[in-house]
This record gives structure tokens, sequence and C-alpha cells, in this order.
């Protein structure tokens, strides 16, 4: 069997920065023995990934264990401390005209009046920034091309109000059409459901899964709760004291698996609507968390 994602355990002998590495030609990500080290720490290592066209990966785990420096080691922004690591067939950041990224959840004063198809455009000629659009065909061309991916994300009522008129989850939509303008092969998303309501959280997530399997973008979002996605998810990539494990979301969250990664008891549970709860982790990780059981403050 050839998983998609695998990791092999930490302890593993990683191969060195300048060893070869036989490349997948239809991986999006490929990830061999990488390790990341930020401030002289080792934060993870022994981390194998590999993401073909079109999936949706998630990342998971608890504060501090380093996804969203995931991100910035797939940018090209931190080197890898040990291992490969290639993105869209290129050493990390010489591919990033191809990659749509939104960073962590950042909100707009209300007092902000530029209009959100503005802020879209802004990712297609941010650079032109106060310089008058082009006209002629290559003015047309953008213009549609702004229209298509407001249209995409669901954003066309109010693509036209001062940005900071709309509210959070109507924010996100039209940061991620900005991240989708120059259609990436990839799309980062570093915690894009952070701060919404659940009904936003549910709506975002679905949106994001449709234009992961109708545009075939390969998504990977950095997650504080998988249950708002978990039915989008073709792989999970879970982070954690103990290591990092990789696979189906029925391979890496359970009760095993988890209890390996935290070097604690801990036991994976399905409430009544269908939501998964970890019951005795020392901290709570990515998933909804039933605190009266595992003896947390309510």
């Amino acid at each position: 069997m050839n998983p998609i994602a695998s990791t092999r355990p930490a302890t593993g002998a990683p191969p060195a920065p300048g060893d070869a590495v036989p490349a997948d030609p239809g991986a999006v990500l490929e990830l061999r023995g990488a390790a990341v080290r930020v401030g002289g720490v080792i934060l993870w290592s022994g981390v194998d990934l590999e993401v073909g066209a079109g999936e949706f990966v998630a990342v998971l785990g608890p504060n501090g264990v380093g996804k969203s420096t995931l991100l910035k080691v797939l940018l090209g922004l931190l080197p890898a401390a040990a291992g490969q690591v290639r993105v869209l067939g290129q050493p990390p950041g010489r591919a990033n005209h191809r990659i749509g990224y939104l960073p962590q959840r950042r909100s707009f004063d209300p007092s902000v009046q530029i209009r959100g198809t503005d802020v879209v455009r802004l990712g297609l000629d941010g650079d032109r920034w106060g310089i008058p659009p082009p006209f002629g065909r290559r003015g047309r061309a953008t213009a549609r091309r702004v229209r298509e991916v407001i249209d995409l994300a669901g954003a066309t009522g109010y693509a036209n109000r001062p940005i900071g008129e709309c509210s959070g989850g109507e924010q996100q939509r039209l940061l991620l059409a900005q991240a989708l303008i120059r259609q990436p092969g990839l799309l980062l998303l570093d915690e894009p459901l952070d701060s919404l309501d659940l009904p936003s959280q549910a709506a975002a997530a679905a949106l994001i899964g449709r234009i992961c399997r109708d545009q075939g973008v390969t998504v990977v979002m950095v997650a504080h709760d998988v249950n708002p996605i978990i039915s989008h998810l073709d792989r999970v990539v879970y982070m954690a004291a103990g290591g990092a494990a990789a696979g189906t979301p029925a391979e890496v969250i359970n009760s095993e698996t988890l209890t390996r990664l935290y070097q604690t008891p801990v036991e994976v549970l399905t409430s009544s609507d269908g939501r998964l709860v970890v019951v005795g982790q020392p901290e709570p990780p990515a998933l909804h968390t039933d605190r009266h059981a595992s003896g947390g403050t309510p």
C-alpha cells in the first residue's frame, strides 16, 4: 500500500538536507523526514507527507506545536532543519506564484472604506496599488477575474460594500477570493474559521471543500476544531509533543494515536450530534473538548 500521507517516528533518522529523494511528479506536497527548528528548539521532526492534487488536508494539534510554522516552511519563509521538502515540484519558495495564502484571521476596522472588490484585486496587482487600473483587454480580463473569484467565494452580494462594514464571515470570504485570484494549485489557510460563529464555520468549510473539489485546488488548512471540516477532509496531519501522525481522519483521530502523541491516556468519543470529543488530554487539541469529563474547569 502506498498511502497519500504518512509519518514515521521522530526517532527515525531523517535524510540529510542534501540527500536526494525520488520525486513524485504527481504530488503537490512532499515532505521526507522533515524537521523544523525555531529558536534552537525542534518543534517537529521525522514528518513524511505526500499530498496529491485536489486533496483537502487539515493540520491539527495544540497551541505551540508548530502548525502555522509548517505553512511557513512550505512557503520558504523558514528553512527545514532536516529532511526534504518539495512544493509543487520545487524547493519551498520557488513556486509561491502558484500558491494562495490566507494568514491567520485579521479583522478590518469598521472605519475601513476600501471596497471588498478592491481588496480582492490586491491579490492580483497589489504591487500597483494607487495606480489606475489598466484599460483595454488587460483591464477587462482583470475585472472579469475579480468577478469570477468573488462569485466563486459566494461574496457577490456584498463585494461592493466597504469591507469594514462586512461581517466577519463576509470578510473571510472576500479574503478567500483574494487568495484564489491567481488560480493557485495550492491553497494554504491558517485557521480561517477562527472567530466565526458555528453557522459561519459550517458554511465556510463547505465552501472550501467545494472549491477544493470543483477547482482541483489542493488545500492545506491549519484548524483549531476539526468538527466543522471533518466531512470534507481527505487527510489529517496531527502534531503534538510526542511527534506527528498523518493519514485519514479515522486513522489519526482515535484513542490509540492521540494517546501516543500526547503521551498520556486519551479517549476519543462521538457525541450524540456526531461531534468528536476528546477526553483526558492535558491540553485541548484541535477537537471539541469535554472539559467536565477531562477534569478541567467548566
